[in-house]
C-alpha cells in the first residue's frame, strides 16, 4: 500500500533544528515536558476519582443506589465538559492554558468540600459540579505535547498518568477511610488537598515547555486553533472514517470507565476485599505495558505507516480482552492477572487514540487542525454513550451484577471493534494518500 510523501515522511532532522530552551537540549525538553504533563494530569485525578474508592453501602437516594447516583452525577458534569471542550480547548491560546487549568481544578476541589459537608441531595449536585470543570484538563495538557517528533512518547506518558493515578488515588482514598478513620464523604476533598501543592508546581513547569521546532512542524504539520467552520470542514472531509473510529472510542470509554468507576465492586466480585494497594499495583502494570507499546510509534516516521501499526496494535489489544474474559469465565485466570489482562487489552487501543491515531491523521492530512478538536469530539460522544449505559444500570440499585455485565460487554464488543478498526484504516489510507497525490500534482 502506498505510504506518505517520501520527502515528508523520511526527512532527517538537521542538527540545527534542536530545541534549546533556556540553554537545554531537545532530550531535556522532552523529559521536562513528559514529567510535567504526567504530573499535572496525575494530580487532576486526585480531584476526580477518590470518591469512587468509597462503596457507600446501604445508602440510597430517590430509591437508587447512592454510589451509582454519584458516579452518574459526576459523569454528567464531565460529559458536558467534554462537549464544551470541543470549542474551548480547540480555541484556547497557549497564554491562557495554565491559568485555566489551575482555576478549573480549584473549582473541582471546592465542589469536593461541598460534597463533604452538604446534606445528601447537595452531595449529588456537588459531584456534578466537580465533574464539570475537570473534563477540559486533558485537552489543555495535551495541547503542549502535540505536533512533535516525540508526541507519541509524550502522550503515552500522559496516558500513563490517568491509568496509574486512578489506582493510586483510590488506594489513598481507601487508606484514609480504613486506616485514618475519615468518612467516605470527607475522604475525597482531603485527597485533593494532598495533591494541591504539587499540581500548582507542575502546571507552572508545563507552561515553560517550548513550542514545537521547525523540524517538528515539518514532520507533523503546524498545529493551530480551529474555528467552528474549520472543525466542520475537517469532520465532513473524513466523515466515514471518523465515525468508525468514534464507534470504537465509545465502546472503549464505556468498558474502560466501568472498570475504573466500579473497580471496588469488580474486585469484590472476584473475591478480593479490603486491599487498598491492589488498585495501584494492578494499574501500574497496565500503565507500563500499554504506554510503552504505544510509545514505540515515535520510531515510525511515515504517518500512514504509524497509523497502520497502531491499528494492528489496537486490534491485538481487543483480542487480549476476549482472551481475558473467556479465561476468567472458564476459571483459567486468577483475579489479579484477569484485571491486568483486561486492563492492558482495553488501554492499548484507548491510549493509541490519544498518542497516535488522531495525531497521525492530522499530521498526514492537508488540512489544518489540532488534537483538542478530535479528542474532545471523541470524548464527548464516548462519555455520552457511557452516561446512557449508566442511566440504564442505575435503574437497579443492586450492583452485585456489575461484574457479569462488564465481562459480557467485553466479549460482545471486542471482535466487532477489530472489524471496524480495519475499515477505518482502509478508509484513511485511501483518502489521505489521494490527498497527498493531488497536492503533489498541483504543486
Amino acid at each position: 500500500m502506498p505510504d506518505d510523501n517520501p520527502a515528508r515522511s523520511h526527512l532527517d532532522p538537521p542538527a540545527s533544528s534542536t530545541i534549546r530552551p533556556n540553554g537545554g537540549n531537545s532530550a531535556t525538553t522532552t523529559l521536562i515536558a513528559a514529567v510535567a504533563a504526567f504530573s499535572v494530569y496525575f494530580c487532576m485525578y486526585a480531584f476526580r476519582k477518590p470518591f469512587t474508592a468509597g462503596t457507600y453501602e446501604g445508602q440510597e437516594l430517590y430509591g437508587l443506589g447512592l454510589k451509582s447516583l454519584l458516579v452518574l452525577s459526576q459523569l454528567c458534569g464531565y460529559m458536558l465538559s467534554k462537549f464544551i471542550g470541543v470549542k474551548v480547548v480547540s480555541e484556547m491560546p497557549r497564554s491562557r492554558r495554565a491559568a485555566a487549568m489551575v482555576g478549573l481544578m480549584l473549582w473541582a476541589e471546592l465542589a469536593l468540600v461541598g460534597f463533604a459537608f452538604l446534606p445528601m441531595p447537595g452531595k449529588v449536585l456537588m459531584m456534578f459540579l466537580n465533574g464539570l470543570p475537570l473534563g477540559m484538563i486533558f485537552g489543555l495538557v495535551l495541547a503542549y505535547l502535540e505536533g512533535r517528533r516525540h508526541t507519541e512518547a509524550l502522550a503515552a506518558g500522559l496516558c500513563a498518568s490517568f491509568i496509574v493515578s486512578s489506582g493510586v488515588v483510590k488506594s489513598v482514598g481507601r487508606w484514609l477511610v480504613v486506616n485514618k478513620g475519615y468518612s467516605e464523604f470527607e475522604m475525597p476533598y482531603i485527597t485533593g488537598l494532598m495533591f494541591l501543592g504539587p499540581m500548582l508546581f507542575f502546571v507552572w513547569l508545563l507552561q515553560r515547555t517550548p513550542d514545537p521546532s521547525d523540524v517538528d512542524r515539518q514532520l507533523r504539520s503546524e498545529r493551530t486553533i480551529m474555528s467552528r467552520t474549520q472543525r466542520k470542514e475537517f469532520f465532513a472531509a473524513y466523515l466515514p472514517g471518523l465515525c468508525a473510529l468514534l464507534f470504537v472510542y465509545i465502546v472503549l470509554t464505556v468498558i474502560r470507565t466501568m472498570r475504573d468507576d466500579f473497580g471496588v465492586e469488580i474486585w469484590r466480585a472476584l473475591g478480593v476485599t479490603e486491599k487498598p494497594e491492589i488498585f495501584a499495583q494492578s494499574e501500574t502494570v497496565v500503565a507500563i505495558v500499554a504506554t510503552v507499546l504505544n510509545a514505540f510509534a515515535i520510531c515510525i516516521v511515515g504517518n500512514l505507516s504509524a497509523l497502520t501499526a497502531a491499528t494492528m496494535l489496537m486490534s491485538g489489544g481487543f483480542l487480549i480482552v476476549v482472551a481475558a474474559a473467556l479465561g476468567q469465565w472458564f476459571g483459567l485466570l486468577a483475579p489479579f492477572p484477569f484485571m491486568v489482562a483486561c486492563g492492558v487489552g482495553l488501554y492499548i487501543p484507548y491510549v493509541a487514540f490519544h498518542t497516535t491515531i488522531f495525531e497521525r491523521i492530522i499530521a498526514a492530512s492537508k488540512r489544518m487542525g489540532n488534537l483538542g478538536f478530535l479528542m474532545y469530539l471523541a470524548d464527548s460522544i464516548g462519555y455520552l454513550g457511557y452516561s446512557a449505559v449508566m442511566v440504564w444500570k442505575t435503574a437497579s440499585p443492586d450492583h452485585s451484577g456489575i461484574f457479569p455485565f462488564f465481562r459480557l460487554m467485553m466479549l460482545l464488543t471486542s471482535l466487532v471493534c477489530v472489524g471496524v478498526l480495519l475499515y477505518a484504516l482502509a478508509f484513511f489510507r485511501r483518502v489521505l494518500t489521494a490527498e497527498r497525490a493531488e497536492e503533489t500534482v498541483v504543486s
